[in-house]
């Protein structure tokens, strides 16, 4: 039998993270349009309605079916617009360990919700699945990653050196693809300790989301 994460949702007092659904889909393929965006990840570039739907509909649920992680849409507790996307990945049962991606909408930068979002899903991953460890892995100039990391305790591991492809504009306003080096973070449980203190009333989890 496969392990599986719960169909969950977490809370804490400004953000609601949950299962995406289809009324996402619009504002999910604008927020993955974003420069930034295309310039970190490996999402397709122009990201259609089509990409959306499909990561909503079929890739994510599937993530959680066959155990290999779980996906969560970051959304506002007051005005219940997405925020952003957090995704636990390459989940080793046996270890009990996963690792964290996480982009936040241009809109709602600045704000504190990347560190806030990956916070509570640390936290909700070592006290309500007793898992041992979270990874991250931010490419060398992607500082805002990296500021993240270490807001969240994460301890710096090390260096893969030539282990990414980040996109960058070229004069013409085309894309190309840069070979960088990705920084290794960690959060072991007791990285939390006095950095779960930046989440006033701690976090709430519902089960089955529906």
């Amino acid at each position: 039998m496969t392990s599986t994460f719960p169909n969950v949702s977490i809370s804490t007092e400004r953000l609601v993270l949950r299962p995406f659904e289809e009324p996402d889909i619009q504002s999910f393929a604008d927020m993955m349009n974003d420069e930034l965006v295309t310039a970190w990840t490996t999402v397709p570039q122009p990201y259609t309605e089509a990409h959306a739907r499909s990561w909503i509909t079929e890739q994510a649920p599937a993530e959680r079916a066959e155990g290999r992680g779980i996906v969560f849409a970051v959304t506002e507790f007051l005005t219940q617009r997405l925020v952003g996307i957090v995704h636990l990945r390459n989940t080793d049962w046996r270890i009990r360990s996963s690792e964290i991606s996480y982009v936040i909408a241009p809109w709602a930068r600045g704000e504190g919700y990347a560190s806030e979002a990956a916070l509570i899903t640390a936290q909700w991953l070592f006290n309500d699945q007793k898992f041992e460890r979270l990874e991250l892995r931010t490419p060398a100039d992607n500082t805002a990653s990296q500021q993240v990391a270490q807001k969240i305790g994460c301890i710096s591991e090390g260096v893969l050196r030539g282990a990414w492809i980040a996109r960058a504009r070229t004069d013409d306003g085309e894309w190309t693809e840069v070979r960088t080096d990705l920084i290794v973070w960690s959060l072991l449980p007791e990285d939390l300790e006095g950095v779960g203190d930046q989440l006033p009333g701690g976090f709430t989890s519902f089960g089955d989301w529906n």
